[in-house]
């Protein structure tokens, strides 16, 4: 008989999904715990599994439309003696089913300070956005099925990076699993010389532009972009800092834990994130305004007592910000290992619900190709975030005499709405006082 699956909660005030790509067709034969559809939401991209074997009858949705939470997303024809009809159904799988231990799980905040509202007109009122993520806990991993149009089965950014690269995709030998190219197959192909030309003598179709639905985490990065923009009256204030003690600090950290490592084992390696989370920390500690939200439909500041730091972080698909909770009270080799977690389980696709919600101030770092600065977009709701860039060695004048040091900017955008300039310049010269005389960040450890 029929059976109704109906869209599952898929993640804490999720109301709705965009159905990204259906992965099975009217007609087909399903078995229970197959994924069915991919599902993005504005916390998450997840598979969801079908809970019962049956014959698709219908499908709900059209990919790129959305789809409300506890209504019908397929119709099964199963065996049985009456028709049936799912409720939330089980959880939604998601795209990658690891689930690795924090090393620090969030405690219950304390509580929020509701500070009177300070502008006179009330703010027109914008939906809480929520940070892209993965749901948790995934049930088991459930290998995709074959493509129901007969394409080759390959993953987006496969799809993408083989167009780019004029390489049509049933000529690349798939090494993933059950068969499924991946990047590393293209990548392999194109350095064995299998790319067409993809310059200024290559064959381009006619009209020579190409239209890419606006879907998924792109299209949730988009939303969030411009409801920030639309939101928050943004100004950045930029400063250098003179980074050499905290060069020599580092470096002095790292050989020491190198040389305690034990035997045979990499030993832990830290960045200069760490002291940064910890110089920023402080600073919000002493300017608590700037570690609040804004609550648009009430009108109201609300402050945090907790410091859960975002760290903003660059996957194939986009931007995601990964949170570190509680980061005051870690110390800078557990924020080390965190970051290293975090940042690897978002490049992989595997990060979970709880590690990319409640953030309240955000950070983002532009390493390497950071540039001198830039004037980073605040993650609203919040009211500020900090931009990190590349270190460099730059002649300064230290003392009348011409010296190199090892010198990188920061860039941070404010809410003119709650945060005044003079306010952002010394919330900001807070941090660069402890990362230039780098000793007081250990003082705040002791």
């Amino acid at each position: 008989m029929r059976f109704e699956f109906k869209l599952p909660d898929i993640g804490e005030g999720v109301v709705e999904g965009e159905v990204v790509k259906w992965l099975v067709n009217d007609g087909d034969m399903v078995q229970a715990e197959q994924p069915v559809v991919e599902v993005m939401t504005d916390k998450a991209t997840v598979v969801i599994p079908s809970p019962k074997a049956g014959k698709v009858v219908q499908r709900s949705g059209k990919e790129g439309e959305m789809i409300k939470v506890h209504s019908t997303l397929l119709v099964l024809e199963t065996e049985g003696s009456s028709d049936e009809k799912a409720g939330p159904g089980p959880t939604a799988t998601a795209k990658s089913t690891a689930t690795p231990t924090p090393t620090a799980k969030p405690s219950a905040p304390s509580p929020v300070k509701a500070v009177p509202p300070i502008a006179p007109k009330p703010i027109a009122a914008v939906p809480p956005p929520s940070t892209p993520a993965s749901v948790a806990p995934a049930l088991r991993a459930v290998p995709p099925p074959a493509e129901a149009d007969g394409r080759v089965r390959a993953t987006p950014v496969t799809r993408k990076l083989a167009a780019e690269a004029g390489i049509d995709l049933s000529t690349v030998p798939g090494s993933g699993p059950a068969g499924r190219v991946v990047k590393s197959d293209v990548l392999a192909l194109v350095e064995n010389g299998g790319a067409r030309p993809t310059g200024a003598g290559a064959k381009r179709p006619a009209g020579g532009e190409e239209r890419v639905p606006l879907r998924g985490l792109r299209k949730r990065i988009a939303e969030k972009m411009q409801r920030s923009r639309r939101t928050a009256a943004h100004f950045t204030f930029v400063e250098e800092v003179d980074c050499t003690r905290l060069v020599d600090m580092r470096k002095r950290i790292n050989q020491s834990l190198a040389e305690s490592a034990p035997s045979g084992e990499a030993p832990l390696k830290i960045s200069f994130l760490p002291f940064i989370l910890k110089a920023t920390v402080a600073a919000l500690k002493k300017f608590p305004y700037l570690n609040a939200s804004v609550d648009d439909e009430t009108n109201e500041i609300v402050v945090k007592h907790f410091y859960n730091l975002g760290v903003a972080a660059a996957t194939p698909d986009g931007l995601i910000v990964p949170v570190i909770h509680n980061a005051d009270q870690l110390n800078l080799r557990e924020l080390a290992l965190e970051i290293a977690r975090l940042a690897g389980d978002a490049r992989a696709g595997k990060s979970q619900l709880p590690d990319l919600q409640g953030g309240t101030f955000t950070i983002t770092s532009m390493g390497e190709m950071g540039g001198l600065f830039a004037t980073p977009v605040i993650n609203h709701p919040e009211v500020a975030i900090l931009g990190v860039h590349r270190m460099r060695p730059t002649p300064v004048v230290r003392d009348g005499q011409v010296v190199v040091r090892d010198v990188m900017w920061l860039s941070c955008s404010f809410d003119h709405r709650i945060i005044d300039g003079a306010v952002g310049a010394q919330f900001t010269y807070e941090i660069i006082k402890r990362l230039e005389d780098p000793d007081l960040l250990l003082l705040e450890l002791a």
